[in-house]
């Protein structure tokens, strides 16, 4: 779309690639250029925060609490540069177009580009859902104002996160650990999380019987000859299955009136069904019928791409942006199923071309959508443009999981507007009367498709991996009422009842969603979020909590109980939502939140408890660190409670006997009583077997018999640093070659002989072996040497340990380790990057800046878009600063005048404060902000 003779227009978006792509649909007199997402926010930390505002009580949360919630917005260190760039730019052009995402996040950073450029000439607000050239000429076209409602919410948002962070987080670092954080979604997330995890610790495990028959038809028509049929009932009655049982005891179900088999009943029931007839009591058939799934929106689509593709949500939604913004699908961040006519016309077109036209229904299908809380009214997730390229169209354009990500949105776009599977289902029931008279009644279920309709194209998975795919068709032989059957076989099969599965990102999303809670934007920041604090850790796809989880859960439960209460956090997002639709003022909101005034607005049961700020001073008090920080597990068969204490260096389990004073503090009671947790045992492994074989031999104490010649016992134990040997005041940890499972009396007092004296040397220096942090070596006076192998402390000569201390002490570098991956060229810099294993674990390099890789981050999983992201960021925080050195103390004098010199700032200070106190306040303007641009 050409520019207007002799206008120039810069158009602002936030990637460099979503520019390269727009740069390509506009003609001259347009500048297109990135902001590189948001370009101010809220203070990290004190540093952050001007020198002006340093001494301002509300300085530390960045938000002038006593003033309206004004927010004090700095501009990213690692924006600065654009910024500049930018306010250049904005200086020689005629019209600004802020191209930002249309959703709330997208119209804040349009208006924080606003207050920071602070441009002289018009500025428009331009919109579009796929960036495509139609999308992008018809946004042009039509701009529209910023939306100061979505602005105000959006602000709201922040706000209300930085207040619940940084005023919970300082609980938990002073009653749980430092450097904790706590955050209002993703407390609530743990919450869900270590809830699951309980109910799993909680489980008893029950076992159940019935019998699988092998039944064949005497003159096969139409379908197989023989089926499986499940005993279902027994006398009438109904045969225990899982649903049955009582997860915390294993018991059947108070009044559920089944039979519930073990497995002496159903062999014997088995025995005496052999040989009997059976015969067909009732066929049931009904037609089926299966209605295509709704396009995808952020939530759907990161559990298809989990279950099916295994990715992760943060690689769901980096994979997905990177389609966007070249142009392939629509806009990634929506919680709407609406499909726009010509996304419609599409589908069905292609349809057609593809699957023929009985597959294309006679109406369109429109959705509606079922999440709770639904806001921006975006499209679904679709291909981009009138007419959808088929994954064929694009797969040498595309690298690997974008082209897998493409073909699972493509499939359910299309799927969305093709007919439905029809066909039919089949019910049976089939009676045996054993030896014994019992009257043994079977079932057996078939389906049979007819028509796929929308299978053909697409057919979704499900959380349950051994569930039946949907497209799944079960066959049974044509059978009628009073049929005749025989038994092939019969055989008794066990099974027992299984914990609920933990949560995998794909179901923890999905739960999120029908909560309430969160939003299509946060999704993916929520996962990684709650993995890179420590609180949950991943096996595969299920996300297992830690114990540190358990302790600030268990804190927040019985001290702050709303502040991570499903309703109450989903009451939230409706009134950031009202907000929003400007049915809400931002500053009742927050008010009511912060100080729990009550004025129709905000949660009654916060703000009666006094608001936040109350809460979380005033019952500090209340809060028993020693008790948060202890998770009970279960009482062991000598009466000892036994606890999963979360200590500095990491969990440990601990037992007493209860009112016996044995075990206070941390490192109280005896060692016997303490036992490290291994690392990466999950909650709910620590069974009362696990926990004894701990305690008696898994890194607990364990007695591996007297030392002969002094009589005194000999010790197996666990250390901060790993298990070690000891007798009397002899210590040693065990060599790198041995188990704490296995190790031996013999060897242990072998252990307990270093350092061993090999002799001494013809000038009457002893020369000792020993084992070290670096391995053997053998020593006489300051000189040592390395031994070869760890048995040479115990077999070498004098002559041996004389020869290797004669020797000239060589260092042999040892030859770089070849890198971990080779992730390719950086696109910002240009240099190789490679992945290496450091120190302190993985890290990656493009040889003069290194990031390490964070906690759920894995060598073989991270882009090269994420680390050239981790290197920018590292190279905007510049080099760490360095230490200053200590200044040597002033003379008498100077001491004294400078005290005088502080006293009277400190008088001048109060002064300013008593004046300011006396000063009339004055009453904020609301949506005004405290802008730092360049500073």
């Amino acid at each position: 779309m050409p520019s207007n003779a002799g206008t120039t227009r810069l158009v602002i978006v936030e990637s460099p690639a979503k520019a390269k792509t727009i740069s390509g649909y506009l003609g001259p007199g347009y500048v297109v250029e990135a902001s590189f997402g948001h370009v101010r926010d809220l203070p990290r930390n004190a540093a952050d925060v001007p020198a002006k505002y340093k001494g301002e009580p509300w300085a530390r949360l960045g938000v002038d609490v006593d003033n309206g919630f004004h927010a004090l917005y700095v501009v990213s260190a690692d924006r600065r540069q654009q910024i500049n760039k930018l306010v250049k730019l904005a200086k020689e052009v005629d019209e600004i177009f802020l191209a930002t995402d249309e959703d709330r996040e997208g119209e804040a950073i349009a208006w924080h580009l606003v207050e920071t450029l602070k441009p002289k000439v018009p500025v428009k607000r331009m919109v579009f859902h796929e960036i495509t050239k139609p999308a992008i000429q018809a946004a042009v076209a039509n701009p529209r104002e910023i939306d100061r409602d979505l602005v105000d919410a959006q602000e709201a948002r922040r706000i209300l996160d930085r207040l619940y962070g940084y005023e919970v987080s300082p609980v938990l670092w002073k009653k749980v650990m430092p450097k904790l954080s706590a955050g209002r979604v993703q407390s609530v997330a743990t919450r869900i999380v270590v809830e699951r995890e309980r109910q799993r610790m909680a489980f008893r495990t029950a076992e159940y019987w019935d019998i699988l028959a092998t039944l064949a038809v005497a003159k096969p028509g139409e379908g197989p000859r023989t089926f499986n049929a499940t005993l279902v009932a027994l006398n009438g009655d109904r045969i225990a299955t899982g649903k049955d049982f009582e997860p915390t005891t294993g018991r059947v179900r108070a009044g559920a009136g089944v039979v519930h088999l073990d497995e002496g009943g159903a062999r014997g029931l088995a025995a005496r069904l052999a040989d009997r007839p059976f015969t067909v009591t009732r066929v049931e058939e009904k037609p089926y019928r299966r209605r295509p799934y709704a396009p995808f929106i952020t939530s759907t689509l990161q559990q298809e791409a989990a279950r099916k593709l295994r990715f992760s949500s943060q690689q769901t939604m980096r994979t997905a942006q990177r389609l966007y913004e070249n142009g392939y699908i629509t806009y990634m961040r929506t919680d709407s199923v609406n499909l726009s006519e010509t996304a419609i016309t599409a589908a069905r077109r292609q349809i057609v071309e593809l699957y023929g036209e009985r597959s294309v229904p006679p109406e369109p299908r429109r959705y509606t959508g079922k999440v709770k809380n639904a806001q921006e009214a975006h499209e679904a997730i679709r291909p981009a443009g009138d007419n959808f390229r088929t994954p064929g169209d694009v797969a040498k354009e595309l690298s690997g999981e974008e082209f897998k990500l493409y073909e699972l949105i493509w499939r359910r776009t299309i799927a969305s507007q093709m007919t439905d599977a029809v066909g039919s289902s089949v019910s049976v029931r089939i009676r045996a009367v054993s030896s014994a008279q019992e009257e043994a009644d079977f079932g057996a279920t078939g389906k049979t498709i007819t028509d796929p309709g929308f299978l053909r194209a697409y057919v979704e998975s499900s959380d349950d991996e051994n569930a039946e795919a949907e497209d799944a068709e079960r066959r049974l032989p044509t059978l009628v009422k009073d049929q005749p059957l025989t038994a092939d076989e019969l055989a008794a099969q066990g099974h027992h009842t299984q914990p609920p599965s933990r949560y995998t990102e794909a179901s923890l999303v999905k739960a999120l969603e029908e909560l309430g809670i969160g939003r299509p934007s946060t999704y993916a920041s929520i996962m990684q979020t709650i993995q890179d604090r420590g609180y949950v850790t991943k096996r595969g796809q299920a996300m297992i909590p830690t114990f540190l989880a358990f302790a600030v859960i268990g804190l927040m439960e019985r001290h702050y109980p709303r502040l991570i209460d499903y309703d109450f956090t989903a009451s939230m997002e409706n009134e950031l939502d009202e907000i929003a639709g400007g049915d809400h003022a931002a500053v009742d909101f927050l008010t009511s939140f912060y100080f729990g005034s009550t004025n129709g607005a905000g949660d009654q049961a916060i703000a009666h408890a006094g608001g936040l700020k109350k809460l979380v001073t005033e019952n500090l008090s209340d809060i028993d660190a020693r008790s948060v920080n202890s998770i009970p597990l279960h009482t062991d068969d000598e009466g000892r409670e036994v606890v999963v204490r979360v200590g500095r260096y990491g969990p440990y389990l601990q037992r007493a006997v209860p009112g016996s004073g044995e075990g206070e503090g941390e490192e109280g009671g005896s060692p016997g009583d303490r036992a490290p947790i291994p690392e990466g045992l999950a909650p709910d492994e620590l069974t009362p077997e696990k926990v004894h074989e701990l305690f008696l031999g898994g890194g607990g104490e364990r007695k591996l018999g007297d030392d002969p010649s002094t009589g005194e016992p000999i010790l197996l134990k666990s250390g901060r640093f790993g298990p070690y040997v000891a007798s009397g005041e002899r210590k040693s940890s065990l060599l790198r070659s041995q188990s704490p499972d296995d190790l031996t009396l013999d060897q242990a007092l072998r252990l307990l002989s270093l350092p061993r004296l090999v002799g001494v040397a013809p000038d009457g220096g002893e020369v000792f072996a020993n084992n070290g942090r670096y391995g053997p070596y053998v020593k006489r006076g300051d000189e040592f040497r390395s031994l070869d192998s760890e048995d040479k402390m115990f077999t070498v000569t004098l002559d041996e340990a004389l020869a290797l201390l004669a020797a000239p002490k060589t260092r042999q570098r040892r030859a770089a380790a070849p890198p971990l991956r080779e992730m390719g060229v950086d696109p910002l810099t240009e240099k190789p990057l490679v992945i290496k294993d450091g120190r302190f674990g993985p890290y990656v390099t493009d040889g003069e800046t290194n990031a390490s890789l964070r906690r759920a981050q894995t060598p073989e999983a991270l882009t090269l878009e994420e680390a050239s992201e981790m290197l920018a960021e590292k190279r905007a925080k510049g080099p760490a600063p360095k230490k200053k050195a200590t200044k040597k103390a002033a003379p008498a004098k100077k001491t004294t005048a400078a005290k005088k010199t502080t006293a009277a700032a400190k008088t001048t200070a109060a002064a300013k404060t008593t004046a300011a106190k006396k000063a009339p306040a004055k009453k904020a303007a609301p949506r005004k902000a405290t802008s730092i641009p360049n500073e």
